[in-house]
């Protein structure tokens, strides 16, 4: 880093930063469907007919995905709603064979909430937006084929809880803390086995940055799929200088 950007990080402007992170959630089968979600297996070999969205299926909700997500809102002192809805995400992706998602967007299951760590000596406290369930989607792979690529649908329809925060944390510090906290949080409560590895949980970042002393929002950049405390923390600070430089 330069030492004009190590000077304008520091002293002209704050950085601000919002998670959102996604938890496989620990059943035996998928979200919608009977089909197991064990990991490592051959491709396609863990998908049934809801799975690859056959004509005809229809997708039936796993009872212990949804009490998973109560947990976690119990633990948060979330509101947990009463009547949750989900909704179509529409996007066309070759590993998402209907051509949408089934998320969750504006009656999520787990509502607000907190997560409180320390800092060194001092307490932060993150708000949490939602925390929601949804579908994961399937995995291109490109590495064994030449000038084209594979689908595997192992992993569509793995159950997960998406959980969002209000943009609350400044520093890369306190984001990579904020994580190991809802991390240590997830597995305790065995909501999920944490392993990020295996993609269990993973992040997504969003970064922004602005001159300190403003109360508006700059123009965030979203960082997505981290699966390690130390790539998270060198990402946010590699993107808080690029900004910094083009601002």
């Amino acid at each position: 880093m330069s030492n004009t950007s190590k000077s304008l990080l520091v002293q002209g402007y704050e950085v601000v930063i919002g998670f959102e992170t996604h938890a496989q959630l620990a059943t035996q089968s998928k979200i919608f469907s009977r089909a197991p979600i064990a990991f490592g297996a051959e491709p396609n070999t863990q998908a049934c007919a809801v799975d690859l969205a056959l004509p005809g299926t229809l997708p039936v909700m796993n009872q212990g995905a949804v009490e998973l997500a109560i947990r976690l809102g119990l633990a948060l002192g979330s509101h947990i709603a009463e009547q949750s809805v989900f909704a179509r995400k529409n996007y066309f992706y070759p590993d998402l064979p209907k051509g949408y998602q089934i998320s969750q967007f504006e009656i999520p299951v787990v509502q607000g909430g907190e997560v409180s760590f320390f800092l060194g000596d001092e307490k932060k406290t993150v708000r949490l937006v939602r925390a929601h369930l949804e579908e994961d989607a399937g995995k291109s792979l490109h590495e064994d084929f030449i000038g084209q690529s594979g689908i595997d649908l192992n992993r569509a329809g793995t159950p997960l809880l998406e959980i969002v925060t209000e943009p609350d944390m400044r520093s890369s510090a306190e984001a990579v803390a904020y994580a190991k906290e809802l991390h240590k949080i997830v597995t305790w409560i065995g909501i999920c086995d944490g392993n990020m590895q295996e993609g269990s949980f993973r992040c997504d970042a969003n970064v922004s940055v602005r001159p300190m002393g403003s109360d508006q929002l700059g123009t965030r950049c979203e960082i997505k799929n981290l699966n390690s405390f130390r790539f998270l923390e060198r990402a946010i600070e590699f993107e808080v200088r690029r900004q910094i430089e083009v601002l």
